[in-house]
């Protein structure tokens, strides 16, 4: 234990508070933690566990009778924390009517002094905004105009760190926006698009051909997408490649994590026909070894992340003609599955068996499984992974062709791109861009040179970012970008009927042939949590080829029986029992990581493969990092929605436990993290439905269209 951690620990005893907050604690209040909660005790608030209540109490336990109401220390600890919990619900900043309001609602007697308290203590920060005088008012000789009245500044109050990311966002945005030109004039991009899809043998729809020729013009365009527009959205990668081969600009392309990079990279290979086996998204579990190919971070080199499963082919069903599967194998596979439910209504697959009639053929093929190229390693995060201008102005392998069946782009996940030096690519592209808050989006832009051009791929019926912000929404909002959109015109996958009916506001039956879809309900908690081990460790794998490894678990909620707490040791004890032995983890475990750091950052999964200076965890495409602060680590076979937002999954399981508020976009998103499956646990007894029809997300209060309009 550090000494920094034993003073606070030491603070903590006088003031009654246990010690398990110490190491906390010293990690938040800065240099001289112990001194700091010392001089206030109201610091405590710093930590969401803690509430007011307990705060005066240790106050008073530490100050006695100097302990009053209306202390300034204790108003602006109060301050602070509102807006925090604001921050943890998505809101960047709150107007100051507003945040005085919820302020006086705590019992503060002048929420304003409340307020500069905590500007004065810096809690918090303050931001004004207005309208500025008319610097065009002719100064009429020998006299002076009547000048209109102006409207008080708009005031926003934001936790510091959050305020001041957003404001560096907006700020970054403008400096994008103010300095670029078109990469290519109309005529010469329309040129390019019809060479590059021509040389790749496949077409866009015209709604897409649109969307390029607006990024090619314009320096920051959002360009908006459905749930069954991956194919599109890899084949819009091609051309805007091919847009910055004949430019001379270089391309990057940036995933949140590295399943989705990998996700992506999958994409670009299956429409090349790289490999007539692609299906998986580049995850091994924790029996593989080290020959999984490249990450993403290391594609340049011309690795192929997310190459090598097993096609459909090898593990798909037999159907007779008219789209019904082949029942051959069902009764021995039922067998093989405890406690099956029953078949739903018209098409609909009720229960776990609707997986069954499936053949297996493909179960023992290690379909999931994505070995690389002999003599391969995985990649070590040692070097800088930013994509930077190659010969001929590409970046990574650009130079490869269709003919090679190697993409000529790659995708890089977000932390991996961080981890290097500036992106000098002229055209970035960033993938799922609805997942990213302020504070990450900001370390996004500020990487890109002045005359790049940023376009955000994003799906606006997703649910807002896990963290504070909602940047998509306010870069449309604000006027100051483009908006565009992308559309297949090809026919939806069942997982992409399905999840287009949710964004309506509807929970249909969906015809799904291949079980792409199937809906397992469940009476209970703990049958949910039954049905989805069954699901991870038997069903899917048998029936569908994709292995355990290849299957992520998203659930609504992080305690209760089907929480992701429980199901992860549920899920565990199946596939890597043991003591827990590295602080509660063992090698092999699936892990999540739920901070940032060199190479890594939140909603990464992988797998333990070591304990050295730090947990050695091997990232989807092969990457593996050091993470060296324990707190970064969740178990990672089930994860919240919130945290799966950004990432994709050959499978997934979404659970919906009972008597957990549903949301529309909350079930959206579940359901669009999978490429090829999606398995719904329902044991909300019909509450799915009423929230999918009747809830919404809560909006969030947020100055980032603010600052776009202003500058």
């Amino acid at each position: 234990m550090s000494e920094a951690v034993e003073k606070v620990r030491a603070v903590l005893d006088r003031m009654g508070a246990p010690h398990a907050l110490a190491p906390r604690l010293a990690s938040v209040l800065g240099p001289q933690p112990a001194a700091e909660l010392d001089a206030n005790p109201w610091l405590l608030l710093r930590l969401p566990q803690v509430t007011v209540d307990q705060a005066d109490y240790c106050a008073r336990r530490h100050l006695g009778d100097a302990a009053r109401p209306d202390d300034p220390r204790r108003l602006g600890a109060l301050v602070g924390h509102t807006l925090r919990t604001a921050a943890r619900r998505g809101h960047t900043a709150i107007e100051e009517k507003r945040l005085a309001t919820v302020v006086g609602q705590l019992g503060v007697a002048d929420p304003r002094a409340a307020l500069e308290a905590a500007v004065a203590a810096e809690e918090v920060a303050l931001f004004e905004s207005g309208d500025e005088a008319d610097d065009d008012t002719d100064f009429e000789e020998g006299g002076v105009p009547d000048l209109p009245d102006l409207p008080d500044p708009e005031r926003h109050y934001a936790p510091y760190d959050v305020g001041h990311a957003e404001e560096r966002l907006g700020e970054q945005l403008l400096r994008l926006i103010g300095g670029s030109e078109p990469i290519m004039d109309p005529m010469t991009a329309a040129e390019t698009l019809d060479a590059a899809t021509s040389d790749g043998g496949f077409a866009i729809s015209d709604t897409t051909r649109e969307a390029l020729l607006t990024a090619t013009l314009r320096p920051v365009t959002v360009v908006r997408h459905g749930p069954g527009d991956q194919a599109e959205a890899a084949r819009t990668l091609l051309c805007l490649a091919a847009i910055a081969r004949e430019s001379q600009v270089g391309i990057a392309v940036v995933a949140p994590t590295a399943q989705t990079a990998a996700a992506v990279n999958a994409d670009l290979d299956r429409l090349l026909g790289a490999d007539d086996a692609v299906r998986d998204d580049g995850e091994r579990g924790p029996g593989d070894g080290d020959g999984a190919g490249e990450s993403g971070a290391n594609a340049g080199a011309g690795g192929v992340a997310g190459a090598g499963a097993a096609d459909r082919s090898d593990g798909a069903p037999e159907t007779d003609g008219a789209g019904a599967t082949n029942e051959s194998e069902g009764d021995d596979w039922a067998e093989g599955s405890e406690e099956a439910g029953e078949t739903g209504g018209p098409g609909e697959t009720g229960g776990v068996e609707g997986l069954s009639g499936l053949q297996e053929s493909g179960a023992g093929a290690g379909a999931g499984e994505a070995p690389g190229p002999e003599g391969t390693s995985t990649t070590e995060v040692t070097q800088g992974a930013a994509e930077t201008r190659g010969p001929g102005g590409t970046t990574g392998n650009q130079g490869a062709t269709a003919n090679t069946g190697e993409a000529p782009v790659r995708a890089v996940s977000l932390a991996a791109l961080l981890s290097g030096a500036t992106v000098s690519a002229g055209i970035v592209v960033l993938c799922e861009s609805m997942s990213l808050g302020v504070a990450r989006m900001a370390d996004l832009v500020a990487r890109c040179v002045d005359d790049a051009h940023l376009v955000l791929l994003a799906d606006p019926d997703q649910a807002p970012s896990a963290s504070p912000g909602r940047v998509v929404e306010d870069v449309a909002a604000s006027r100051t970008a483009h908006v565009a959109v992308l559309a297949d015109d090809g026919t939806p996958s069942p997982v992409a009927v399905l999840a287009r009916a949710v964004s309506e506001g509807e929970w249909p039956d969906v015809a799904a042939p291949d079980r792409e879809v199937v809906r397992v309900p469940a009476s209970s908690g703990e049958e949910a949590a039954h049905r989805v081990t069954q699901l991870v460790t038997d069903s899917i794998p048998r029936a569908l080829g994709i292995d355990a490894d290849q299957v992520q678990v998203v659930t609504c909620r992080e305690d209760g029986p089907a929480g992701a707490r429980a199901l992860n040791t549920a899920c565990k004890e199946r596939l890597n029992p043991g003591p827990g032995a590295h602080g509660g983890f063992d090698v092999g475990d699936r892990v999540v990581l739920v901070a940032e750091g060199p190479g890594y950052g939140p909603g990464d999964t992988g797998y333990l493969r070591a304990m050295a200076e730090g947990a050695v965890i091997e990232l989807t495409g092969g990457t593996r990092v050091t993470v060296t602060d324990p707190s970064a680590l969740r178990p990672g076979w089930a994860v919240s929605v919130a945290v799966a937002h950004g990432g994709r999954w050959p499978a997934v399981v979404a659970v919906f436990p009972p008597q957990v508020p549903v949301s529309r976009p909350q079930a959206y998103t579940a359901l669009t993290r999978a490429t090829r499956h999606v398995s719904v646990v329902d044991a909300t007894g019909g509450a799915l439905e009423t929230g999918v029809r009747e809830t919404l997300a809560p909006d969030r209060s947020t100055r980032l269209a603010l600052v776009l309009r202003a500058g």
